[in-house]
């Protein structure tokens, strides 16, 4: 029925999504999504800083010694702020990168429904071409990537968008009853086998063998090595989009549907929404993410799955009501607010390009190809994982802010936008 210009993958969700469509010509941006966006990738490396730094990287994220649900310490100062630190991350910023997707989906079918251009019409191959620039990723940069993930279940939330609202409601609805059942089930499973001790990634000497090659292949092997391994592993390290798919479509469709409901424009309505997101979100997100941190590694599953996505839309509502307050024209935001802000929205604005390049960054940092800290101060404490976050984060946005003074669009957007063209 309709199609849209510019499926650009995080790049659309960050061109197209930046825009209202609700009837202004090109349309006006909506600041507000600008700035969640850039909140959402510096959080998603807030989470994945801890896989690029840990033993085994990639590989250790399925063995419990690595990424950011790798258990609680609550016995020392390091061991509560690694704690709070993870917790605050786990899989929040991916659940709002996920629904920001949605809104950016959304907002390109109603452009396209406007200009009355067929959907999904070529959309699908703007898709196809997501799944490879996710492909390529996956191979050369970071094994747990999400745009290959995102460009399958685009494509199905775009032709769901040509049904009825009833069958995206019901498909919505079933999605998360799927999604519920198959979490709390697998969580069962974890926690009733979890005093196995012949159990583990792999199980036995064999599974014991297989993670110390993965630590010495990422503290001393070479980048054609860990490609190899990448290629050699990869049905076990792309299972996360698999497990998780009844969750993502769960999560596009109700940005669709938050989109709708008008949740991110600057009027009384936007605003309504936006403190029952943030008051619904927090008040049941952050103590069912207490309760699974305090029990244990046994419900990280829940934690990253269930209580994540919940308080994720906390976290919606929270920074848009922030961003309610700092629009207000009296008191005036102070300087450092300004400049926060003014960051954010640079690197929501080259979400796409900041998506690799941190991942590029965290991988010559920790990985034994580059500097190799993950090896060279594994016993130095998180201090320097939180550290080397704040490091790349200031990279980030300082490089967004400088290329966006000279160019309208992020390096990796421009590329994608000019390839798609022809």
């Amino acid at each position: 029925m309709t199609e849209v210009a510019g499926a650009r993958g995080i790049a659309a969700a960050e061109g197209a999504a930046g825009r209202a469509g609700s009837g202004e010509g090109a349309g006006a941006r909506l600041p507000l999504l600008d700035v969640l966006r850039g909140v959402a990738i510096l959080g998603t490396l807030m989470s994945n800083i801890w896989i690029f730094a840990a033993p085994g990287a990639e590989w250790g994220v399925l063995t419990g010694g690595a990424g950011p649900a790798a258990g609680s310490d609550w016995s020392s100062p390091a061991g509560v702020a690694e704690t709070v630190f993870r917790g605050l991350a786990n899989g929040k910023f991916l659940a709002m990168l996920t629904i920001l997707f949605g809104v950016g989906l959304a907002i390109q079918f109603r452009s396209a429904a406007k200009h009355g251009q067929p959907w999904p019409g070529q959309y699908k191959w703007r898709a196809l071409f997501l799944f490879a620039e996710g492909t390529v990723h996956f191979v050369l940069v970071f094994a747990w990537d999400v745009l290959m993930g995102y460009a399958v279940v685009a494509m199905l939330v775009a032709w769901l968008l040509t049904r009825s609202a009833r069958a995206q409601r019901a498909t919505w609805i079933t999605m998360g009853v799927l999604h519920l059942t198959a979490t709390t089930l697998m969580t069962v499973a974890v926690v009733l086998t979890s005093g196995d001790e012949s159990g583990g990634s792999g199980g036995g000497q064999g599974g014991a063998d297989a993670d110390a090659g993965a630590v010495t292949l990422y503290a001393e092997g070479s980048y054609a090595q860990q490609i190899l391994f990448r290629l050699s592993h990869a049905a076990v390290l792309r299972m996360e989009p698999v497990i998780s798919f009844a969750l993502l479509v769960f999560l596009f469709l109700l940005g669709v549907r938050l989109f709708r409901a008008g949740a991110f424009q600057d009027d009384a309505a936007g605003r309504r929404i936006r403190r029952r997101l943030a008051g619904w979100g927090l008040g049941i997100g952050l103590p069912l993410n207490a309760f699974t941190l305090l029990w244990g590694s046994g419900f990280f599953l829940l934690e990253r799955y269930l209580a994540a996505p919940v308080l994720a839309i906390g976290y919606l509502g929270l920074i848009g009501m922030a961003m309610d307050r700092l629009r207000r024209p009296d008191p005036q935001p102070s300087t450092l607010t300004s400049a926060v802000t003014v960051a954010l929205t640079s690197v929501g604005r080259t979400a796409l390009s900041c998506y690799v390049l941190q991942n590029v960054l965290a991988m010559l940092a920790c990985y034994g190809l580059g500097l190799g800290l993950a090896s060279h101060w594994a016993d130095r404490g998180p201090w320097w994982v939180m550290g080397l976050w704040a490091t790349i984060c200031l990279v980030l946005v300082t490089g967004a802010s400088l290329w966006l003074r000279r160019f309208e669009h992020g390096p990796l957007e421009t590329l994608q936008k000019r390839l798609l063209r022809r």
